[in-house]
């Protein structure tokens, strides 16, 4: 770590926070856009815009090795479950269910993590590790006896649980596939390359949907909220999250995942107009006592903290670190 603050990191805390709470924000705004353009114009434009900001950090440095062939086959391997098919699950999701339920299901991922390490890396599962994958699992099933009391609207309403919860495993799978390569790659390089795989994956549907797409229809609003959504998903989530981390350790960061839940939850709540019942809140709940306890437990799981990215709904390049998703 850098040099230690006087006190207590407050002002890490808050890059940590905010980080989090970025990804639960563009994770829950991600809901009217969906309603508004179709999912994968949406997706297509999300990584073009995110492919523009981040051309600072896609070239390789002077001093940076040349990729080989393992690390080529990795990069398209990550951002083809964290980019192409997290976005498909992750909108088409949020589309047919809430924003609340989104950031619970998102907040599963340290969860889905732990249990993919020790099922596909033979990693060892502690004792809160096995604690926070029972509550993950709780909390998800508590949201299904949240849905409405419509057949066809709670049919909907699992359909679009299933595809988030499809859209943490990707992003477990993104997560566990990176061990080796977020050691030797910078965590921006690694976002911009895999985003790169992300819109040439995205471009054939993504043109064949605009095809028939107004854009001209967009207002200027959806416009401001498009290109929020996709440089918080890309940049700056993952920004905040590797600043705030030269100061904190990994396993300490780790439970400021909390944030990701709550903030998707006020948003669909006071800006969404969603209703928040005590099953949401226990659901919630859950989510985020399963993210404390892989957080502050054991180093073997130290560091998973997260997303996203989008995620997150990002750790798109710094999975030893627990830096947030960079996708959406």
């Amino acid at each position: 770590m850098s040099a230690p603050h006087a006190g207590r990191p407050w002002f890490a805390y808050a890059m940590l926070a905010a980080s989090m709470a970025l990804v639960g924000s563009y994770v829950a705004l991600s809901k009217p856009l969906v309603a508004a353009i179709p999912l994968f114009v949406l997706a297509f434009l999300r990584f073009g815009i995110a492919a523009l900001a981040m051309l600072p950090w896609t070239p390789p440095r002077r001093d940076e090795a040349p990729l080989s062939p393992r690390q080529r086959l990795l990069l398209f391997a990550m951002s083809f479950l964290g980019n192409f098919l997290f976005s498909i699950c992750m909108l088409a999701g949020v589309s047919l269910s809430t924003a609340t339920a989104a950031g619970v299901i998102m907040a599963t991922l340290p969860a889905a993590v732990a249990a993919g390490s020790r099922l596909f890396l033979g990693e060892h599962l502690s004792a809160r590790a096995l604690l926070a994958i029972a509550a993950a699992v709780v909390g998800i099933v508590l949201l299904q006896f949240a849905r409405p009391a419509e057949d066809a609207a709670r049919a909907t309403t699992l359909l679009g649980n299933l595809l988030l919860f499809g859209a943490v495993l990707c992003e477990a799978s993104y997560v566990i596939i990176g061990k080796r390569l977020a050691r030797v790659r910078s965590p921006l390089r690694v976002s911009a390359l895999i985003n790169l795989w992300g819109l040439a994956l995205m471009t054939p549907l993504g043109l064949w949907q605009l095809a028939h797409f107004d854009l001209a229809a967009l207002t200027p609003g959806l416009w401001l909220l498009l290109v929020f959504y996709s440089l918080a998903a890309s940049l700056f989530a993952v920004w905040l999250w590797m600043t705030g981390l030269r100061h904190v350790p990994a396993n300490h960061a780790g439970v400021f995942t909390v944030a990701l839940p709550i903030s998707a939850t006020l948003i669909g709540v006071w800006v969404l107009g969603e209703t928040f019942t005590g099953l949401h809140a226990a659901a919630l709940l859950l989510a985020s006592t399963g993210v404390v306890l892989i957080a502050s437990g054991r180093p073997e799981v130290q560091g998973l903290g997260v997303v996203p990215s989008q995620a997150g709904p990002e750790q798109r390049a710094g999975e030893t670190t627990g830096s947030p998703s960079s996708r959406g």
